[in-house]
């Protein structure tokens, strides 16, 4: 095979959506598998909607989720976005366009759209295609006060046969297909030539993106042709369904990548979950990066849609929260507590604690987000305590157990997970009872809720000074 060159080419007028994502990291992938070059293009010939901005966010989820490029746009000091977009190509469509228009396998067309659109009606009103009737072909003098478009002259005769790397050979009737327009009347291209002439002059050599581009292929194909190129390989990849099996929307839950880094997701959770959206190595669920590079091919896509499941990811993520730098995720969960206004700039808690408090919130915790929610009771002074955890654990009857604990945490020494559990052990089994009549009253005065990691982790990361202080305060309030 000789060098593989792909591109992820996204229109910047919005965020980076889930489905934008799997075609990138496809790509990506089969870049990396193949030693060859994965290059990011900005496809922003819709100057109404198209934004710097989006740009950005486009490049910052990218970087997020951990895909990098070997060519593409560099984001300037002040914030500007340059290179590898196709606002600033401009004369090499020009170029191209005019060889079509030299060569006869392009030409002006000068009707106005209220003209095409009373065609069409009369051509399905008729029980014709309503496709562009070639009124224009052939006109040699222009039409006075009309800017005109330039039209491509596809091929009418025979077939155009896509031979797709994961759908297999998909035929097209030439006689369907219209001679689009390549170049409006304000001088941008459209779709459909930019994106043959960006990938013939970028040297791509396969083209993976979603199979609502399919469509479009064989009229991209029949421009390549004209052109005098071959095209390159074609892999087109299912939708990604809702669980409701209907297109992947918002009411499906977030589909905007920087959403998933909001709502606490790892991005290699992401990346892993995204890979095996449509691709499957075996019963394989859990990969690498390393171990996606080395195994994915275009071989193990599958051709029916693919449907995301939101509790799948949420699987990955606890997994890999699991499995992360204890150091990395205190980070990650200080972030989150200063964005929330918990934690203040220049009042972090000391680096070593937050590693050990987020060491005992990683077994309950499935998200970032539920992690930062742990972490709050340790965080603040003051709780906010559950009414009804509290009227139904801080009772009159639990008050001198709660009173010989404080005696007890207050003379440990040392502080530790152990001491902690013998002091407990000593009260419940001197009263024969059993260790939750006293473990959630004691949660329930620490956390402010029935629900924490272990209740000797809980004290033991807390420390004995808030322990006791908020013993002592539930005890006021019994």
């Amino acid at each position: 095979m000789n060098t593989v060159r792909v591109r992820f080419a996204p229109s910047p007028t919005g965020a980076l959506h889930i489905g934008g994502v799997r075609t990138a990291l496809f790509n990506w992938l089969f870049a990396r598998h193949h030693r060859g070059a994965f290059i990011l293009r900005i496809e922003d010939t819709d100057q109404a909607r198209s934004t710097d901005e989006s740009i950005r966010i486009i490049i910052d989820g990218m970087k997020w989720i951990g895909m990098d490029w070997d060519e593409g746009p560099t984001v300037q000091p002040d914030g500007a976005v340059k290179g590898y977009r196709q606002t600033e190509r401009m004369d090499i469509y020009r170029e191209y366009a005019d060889r079509l228009l030299k060569e006869g396998k392009a030409y002006y067309c000068y009707c106005s759209p209220e003209e095409l659109d009373m065609r069409r009606k009369k051509a399905m009103a008729d029980g014709k295609a309503p496709k562009y009737d070639r009124k224009c072909y052939g006109l040699k003098e222009p039409v006075p006060g009309r800017t005109p478009v330039l039209r491509f002259h596809s091929t009418d005769e025979g077939e155009t046969v896509v031979r797709d790397l994961v759908r297999g050979a998909v035929t097209f009737e030439n006689k369907q297909l219209d001679d689009l327009i390549i170049m409006r009347s304000d001088g941008f291209p459209t779709y459909n030539f930019a994106v043959v002439v960006d990938d013939v002059t970028m040297k791509i050599t396969h083209v993976i993106r979603g199979d609502d581009h399919l469509n479009n292929t064989p009229r991209q194909i029949q421009i390549y042709r004209a052109l005098g190129f071959e095209p390159p390989q074609f892999a087109h990849l299912p939708m990604i369904l809702g669980s409701d099996k209907t297109k992947l929307s918002k009411r499906h839950g977030a589909t905007a990548v920087t959403e998933y880094k909001d709502l606490g997701y790892l991005p290699e959770a992401l990346m892993n979950y995204l890979a095996r959206l449509g691709w499957s190595h075996g019963d394989q669920e859990v990969f690498s990066i390393a171990e996606l590079i080395e195994k994915f091919t275009l071989d193990n896509i599958g051709k029916a849609p693919a449907v995301f499941n939101p509790e799948k990811l949420v699987w990955l993520n606890h997994h890999y929260i699991q499995q992360a730098d204890h150091g990395r995720l205190a980070g990650l969960v200080l972030d989150l507590l200063k964005k929330d206004g918990v934690v203040q700039d220049g009042k972090e808690p000391d680096a070593a604690w937050m590693q050990k408090l987020v060491k005992i919130l990683t077994e309950r915790s499935h998200t970032l987000v539920e992690m930062k929610t742990g972490a709050i009771p340790f965080i603040q002074d003051e709780i906010v305590m559950d009414e009804k955890a509290k009227a139904k654990h801080l009772t009159p009857d639990v008050a001198p157990l709660l009173t010989e604990l404080v005696g007890a945490l207050k003379a440990l020494d040392p502080f530790t997970h152990d001491s902690i559990e013998k002091a407990f052990n000593d009260i419940v089994n001197a009263k024969g009872l059993k260790l939750g009549k006293l473990a959630q009253p004691v949660r329930v005065a620490l956390t402010g809720g029935t629900v924490s990691p272990g209740i000797y982790d809980v004290i033991e990361v807390m420390g004995r000074d808030k322990t006791v202080r908020r013993i002592e305060n539930a005890l006021l309030a019994i």
